[in-house]
């Protein structure tokens, strides 16, 4: 460890510069990990009981009624714009005709807002997990140049005035794949997560689309969800 550190101590200025950039680059995906792997949990949990609580209400309304005491769930984003569109073609008098089409695309347009914010700044796991290695990889490559540089103003050269260059050199590159393997690990989670955080707002959207069908079978009346009134 002390030869490690004293390899980075004596390491050029552009060794040096990459380094510190890998280390930032880590303490950042750590921190955005941190931060992603709370908000990706919490979304987790609140679609799953909320989908649960849906199944189980009596009445549309009362559905709707227990799906806005929840207002940080991606469900309660998906289902404004539905009630919105719903109650906007239930004023037509064309409801039953407009329904299937313009509710279903209110809740795709619901769902991919809720999964883009799901998914902000995801990119700049990928980008640390795709650059770090190839930045390692520069601080290697000049580190071995500025070696040869050195070695070739010697005049005796022997393996043991060439492998402390060389090992301060390769330094580098294992920097960068420690910040890259956890980075890759956690974008794939993350990644899966999300997955199955969207599966379950698709089962709910296709179960909403379904019972606000049979609100307009059975009675052609508004509903009222988070700022919406009846007409």
């Amino acid at each position: 460890m002390e030869s490690m550190l004293n390899a980075v101590l004596e390491a050029t200025f552009v060794s040096k510069c990459v380094l510190a950039f890998l280390l930032f680059m880590s303490v950042m995906s750590w921190a955005y990990m941190g931060g992603k792997w709370v908000t990706l949990l919490s979304a987790q949990k609140r679609t799953g009981r909320g989908l649960a609580a849906f199944d189980s209400a009596g009445s549309l309304n009362a559905a709707l009624t227990g799906l806005e005491r929840d207002t940080a769930s991606p469900l309660f984003g998906i289902t404004r714009r539905a009630v919105r569109e719903f109650n906007r073609i239930n004023t037509t008098g064309d409801a039953e005709k407009l329904l299937n089409d313009n509710v279903r695309r209110a809740l795709h347009f619901g769902i991919a807002e809720e999964m883009a914010r799901l998914k902000s700044s995801l990119a700049l796991l990928a980008t640390t997990a795709n650059t770090a290695p190839f930045i390692g990889l520069f601080g290697t490559v000049w580190g071995i140049m500025h070696s040869f540089q050195a070695i070739a103003q010697m005049k005796n050269v022997s393996l043991a005035t060439v492998a402390p260059g060389i090992a301060e050199a390769l330094i580098a590159t294992a920097v960068g794949l420690f910040v890259a393997i956890p980075a890759t690990c956690g974008y794939n989670i993350f990644r899966s997560k999300l997955t199955s955080i969207e599966g379950v707002c698709i089962t709910y959207a296709g179960q909403l689309l379904n019972r606000m069908q049979h609100e307009v079978a059975v009675h052609e009346a508004g509903l009222s969800f988070a700022g919406e009134r009846q007409p």
